[in-house]
């Protein structure tokens, strides 16, 4: 029986912590000199130009809405739509999947770009090749030769595993490549 009385009294205790930290915070809206307004959760209250605001209870506060290319090029396409002509590169954007704000590169840039990048992975294609042939050779089909710290066959055959793993995942980081070059093309 105390011990029910006891959580009673402290399930109580936690909600009266919970409505007094609630009831604490108030937010001031605050307008400077020149209109711009902010929110401020200091007391300030006796701040000139800043009022204490009564806020429902929120928990998060949604991001700024920032239109999409669609969007923008719908507004533009809208108001043209008056005049007899339709904006060319409204048309454009419209048909994007990129954002309005995203950055565009001209295609001498692109190009070059895509030169750096199909040489880049044509170096690694070739350092994986040698590393592949480097693997198989110490591999020698299954039976490479036994150190001497491999007195314990149990440790050789681990080696022997470990070299069967890298020589497959070499393969595939070769198929990989080859797959990404040739969608540069």
């Amino acid at each position: 029986m105390k011990h029910v009385f006891f959580l009673m009294f402290l399930s109580l205790c936690v909600m009266m912590q919970n409505i007094h930290a609630q009831t604490q915070t108030m937010v001031y809206l605050c307008v400077d000199e020149h209109g711009r307004k902010t929110y401020q959760n200091t007391g300030i209250e006796n701040k000139k130009g800043c009022k204490r605001v009564d806020l429902p209870s929120i928990t998060t506060i949604p991001a700024p809405f920032k239109p999409h290319a669609k969007q923008t090029a719908v507004a533009s396409f809208s108001s043209s739509a008056s005049s007899s002509t339709l904006n060319v590169n409204s048309a454009k954007s419209f048909n994007s999947a990129t954002p309005y704000d995203f950055p565009r590169v001209d295609s001498s840039t692109q190009k070059a770009r895509d030169n750096d990048r199909y040489q880049i992975l044509s170096d690694e294609l070739k350092a994986e090749e040698a590393k592949l042939a480097t693997l198989k050779r110490d591999f020698n089909n299954g039976e490479p030769e036994r150190q001497g710290d491999e007195r314990n066959y149990a440790k050789y055959q681990e080696r022997v595993g470990q070299m069967r793993d890298n020589i497959s995942r070499t393969n595939r980081n070769i198929e990989a490549l080859k797959r990404e070059i040739s969608n540069l093309k």
